[in-house]
């Protein structure tokens, strides 16, 4: 009876240790999953009180038609609020439709501003033109936009424009688009490359950006195109949206139209050493989870003081037309309960990444570089 009742409280005993031990490895590596559902959106607010967070690159695309813009309303406010997000760069592009003469380039930038302007006053939200004003926002706990402009086609040769973009708040250009500048910038990644790179014109316009201080994005921008840059650029520097060419998802489809849009571990690499920073989009990714795993796949390759979100979504799409054309930011991920950010970083959390990495992946890396590139000395 004894060697029974002895055996019996050994084994219970191992039992007990092992179970033990196996709960204490899993809060080693996620101390968050072993959290209860209270305790983990505690976490999450606390958190976000913690972060400057942005989307480094989100459209907020308006008719180049005024009449048309005037029967549309943009709820910007109530989805920045819902998402949890303090600012988003907040972007527009004016190669599409296709460009068909000198001048209407420009037309449409200036168009896009003016009605950006009506906007933002409707919404009682105003442009961040330095990392000051983003500090200042954190801590009211409102919101904030960067304005951002995705290719450099409204330049159409005159440099001098990018003092006018300046002037009107403009603090984040992204070099290149789809559709090819007029004269050239340089080689698109998704097209043959012809230029070596760079041409004289895209160096002049990174020079000016720096001179005045505005974030460059090589965003959509060759390899050969982003290390000439590197040669060039005296300030840090952005690729907004894209993803680690390893990561593509489950969508075979998507997989292959994405692919040339994605960026090498040795491109990652050689950014990120010169100290730039990489947005990962949600394209390729099913799930928040999914989200989590890619940017993941990201830090592990540069670190996580080099990574950024960059959804390439739509924050506030006209709420009275259909746009179908790209995914509303809040509604990234079907069954999400909150907004945007607050689903991110629950996925980081359950993901096993620390306070610190979400704070700089989440609006800190950018920051860094934003305060940077629009520090003139």
């Amino acid at each position: 009876m004894y060697n029974n009742d002895h055996n019996y409280h050994n084994t219970t005993r191992r039992r007990f240790i092992t179970n033990v031990s196996i709960a204490g490895a899993a809060f080693l590596l996620n101390p968050f999953a072993t959290l209860g559902a209270d305790d983990r959106e505690l976490k999450i607010k606390q958190l976000l009180s913690k972060t400057i967070g942005i989307d480094t690159h989100n459209h907020m695309d308006v008719p180049f038609n005024t009449e048309e813009f005037k029967g549309q309303q943009y709820n910007l406010a109530s989805e920045l609020t819902a998402s949890g997000l303090t600012a988003i760069c907040m972007t527009f592009c004016v190669d599409r439709p296709k460009l068909n003469k000198e001048g209407e380039a420009y037309q449409r930038f200036i168009t896009s501003l003016d009605e950006m302007d009506e906007m933002l006053k409707a919404n009682n939200l105003s442009r961040a033109l330095n990392y000051n004003d983003l500090k200042k926002t954190r801590k009211e706990n409102k919101q904030i936009v960067i304005q951002s402009v995705e290719g450099a086609h409204f330049i159409e040769g005159k440099t001098e424009r990018i003092q006018t973009a300046y002037n009107r708040g403009l603090r984040h250009l992204g070099l290149m688009h789809d559709g090819q500048t007029t004269p050239a910038m340089g080689d698109i990644y998704t097209d043959p490359p012809q230029y070596g790179g760079l041409t004289r014109d895209g160096v002049d316009v990174i020079k000016e950006c720096n001179r005045l201080g505005i974030l460059v994005d090589l965003a959509h921008c060759s390899n050969d195109a982003i290390n000439k840059a590197l040669e060039i650029s005296t300030k840090p520097m952005l690729i907004s949206h894209t993803g680690l060419n390893t990561q593509l998802g489950t969508n075979e489809k998507m997989a292959k139209m994405m692919l040339p849009r994605l960026i090498s571990k040795e491109q990652a690499k050689t950014f990120a050493a010169a100290g730039g920073v990489i947005g990962v989009w949600t394209h390729l990714a099913d799930t928040a989870l999914d989200y989590a795993k890619n940017i993941r796949a990201l830090v592990d390759v540069v670190g996580a003081e080099h990574v950024c979100i960059g959804t390439d979504s739509k924050m506030a799409p006209p709420a009275n037309t259909n746009d179908r054309f790209g995914k509303k930011t809040n509604q990234s991920w079907e069954n999400a309960k909150e907004g945007f950010f607050y689903t991110v970083v629950d996925a980081l959390l359950r993901s096993g990444f620390t306070e610190k990495e979400i704070l700089q992946i989440g609006g800190g890396n950018y920051c860094r570089i934003f305060d940077k590139a629009t520090t003139v000395q």
